[in-house]
This record gives structure tokens, sequence and C-alpha cells, in this order.
């Protein structure tokens, strides 16, 4: 695979920090181009990364090509070098959120018979600890398809989902790091209120929710079950998980994802 990325922000360097470190691809057939300069020359150096002077530079040299750029230019840019890539028979690989398989077709032309395969990852992949939901549309190959499942397991996990469930991966996968580090806060600032110092309240705040997570993918009970195990009775966690949800804290929880599915619904609706 010779690949290329149109725009390099944080998602885009995660992934391919993610891809070359654990050596899916070698760092120069990974061609790329952002309108920020300054914000490749570390990364190219880092990971000997092929740079290109423009979009039609990167769109000749490879085979595949992702459009890592915001949801509201994605669909002008691709129609902007539709023919262009329609000549070079290319896979399309797109990460922006709220961006159907159908708009990204219709953007090339409605007489476009190539792969094309949306993705939503996570900010987690900065970490190596991503989560992507990807999904190709009637002319991606079963091999293709995995091929690319394969590149994103290389920056966290990635799951082969239907489109239609993407507004909930997105609201419970992509938008949620939000809502945890939200959870972390208000966990360290109630410490600080009892007299903990602020840093040293969020530090232990975030590994109790980052061992907690790693228990639940561990472990072959249910979230609920495990809280039964931390429970004893007449103890000081049920008294505070009672308190959480007289406070309705789990249906503050749906009620955000909610928010989140609406929002990505109607963002499609709008292009």
């Amino acid at each position: 695979m010779k690949l290329g990325f149109i725009g390099v922000g944080n998602m885009a360097s995660a992934i391919i920090k993610g891809i070359v470190e654990k050596d899916f691809i070698k760092g120069e057939a990974i061609y790329v181009y952002d309108h920020h300069p300054k914000r490749l020359a570390q990364l190219a150096k880092d990971y000997h990364l092929q740079i290109c002077q423009s979009e039609t530079e990167v769109i000749n040299q490879v085979d595949t090509l992702m459009f890592a750029v915001k949801p509201n230019i994605i669909l002008s840019l691709i129609s902007k070098y539709a023919d262009l890539i329609k000549e070079k028979q290319l896979t399309i690989l797109s990460i922006a959120a709220g961006t159907t398989l159908s708009q990204l077709k219709n953007a090339i032309g409605q007489d476009c018979t190539l792969p094309i395969i949306r993705i939503m990852p996570n900010v987690n992949a900065m970490v190596g600890l991503g989560a992507a939901a990807i999904c190709g549309n009637e002319y991606t190959t079963d091999d293709k398809l995995e091929q690319i499942v394969a590149m994103f397991n290389a920056v966290g996990k990635a799951w082969v989902l239907a489109e239609k469930d993407f507004s909930a991966f997105t609201a419970i996968a992509g938008s949620s790091p939000a809502y945890a580090y939200l959870f972390i806060d208000a966990l360290a600032r109630a410490a600080v209120k009892h007299g903990l110092p602020k840093q040293l309240s969020t530090q232990i705040a975030a590994q109790a929710v980052l061992g907690s997570a790693q228990m639940v993918l561990d472990a072959n009970q249910s979230p609920w079950d495990l809280i039964d195990t931390v429970c004893s009775p007449g103890g000081t966690t049920v008294a505070g998980l009672l308190a959480m949800e007289e406070a309705n804290f789990m249906t503050s929880v749906v009620k955000g994802i909610d928010a989140t599915i609406n929002k990505d619904q109607e963002m499609q609706n709008k292009k």
C-alpha cells in the first residue's frame, strides 16, 4: 500500500505514529500534505514520511488516500479533485464526522465505482488506545476492508459496523473521551473539596478510571456485576452510588448520548 494523507492534524498524526511504530506500513510509503507545513516537519523527520507540496502531488503518488480534514470542507475538497481521483482509481478513506458514504460518493460523482471507506476514530488513538468504527461501500472488497481494520487496530481497536450505527458509535466512542475527562475532573474537584491537591487528585482519579476500564475489558462479568464486587453491605461505595442516582447520574449520561446522536444526524442531514 502507498498511503496518502491530505490533512495531518492530531488524529492523522496519531494514526501515522501508530501504523509506523507497529510496522503496519513503512514511513517511506506514506505521503503527506497539510496547509501548515511546520506541522509536518517533525512528524516527517521522526517517521521518514514523504512530504508533498500539494494535494495533487499526494494523489499522484498513492493508491489509498485518506482525507483527514474538517467535515465542513471534505466534500468540496473531494469534488475539486474528483477527476484525478477517478483517473488514479484510488481507494478513498474518510475520518470526517457526520459525512456518509453516499455523500462521499456524490462528491466524486454519481458514476463513481471506487472503494470508499468511512472511519470514525477517537482521540485516544494518540496514546495507542483508540476506538474506531469502519464501513465500506459496495465497491469495497473484504480484503480491502480487513486491511483498513488492521490499520486502525495498530492504534487501538477497530470494529466493522453498519453505517446506520455510526451515530451511536460516535456518541459512545468518538465523543465520550470528553465525557470521561469531565467525570475524571469532577472526581478530582470533589477530592479538592475535601483537602487533596488538584494535580494529585486528577492523577488518582485518572488511574482509577483507567484500571476500571481494563477490568471491564478483561472480566467475564458485566459492568453492573463489577459494581456489586466493589459495594460492601452498608459501605461507602453503595452510599455514593445511591447519592449519584438520586442526582440522576445515569439519566444524565443517557441524555448526553441522545444529544450527541441527534447532533451527528443533524450534521448529516445538512449535507
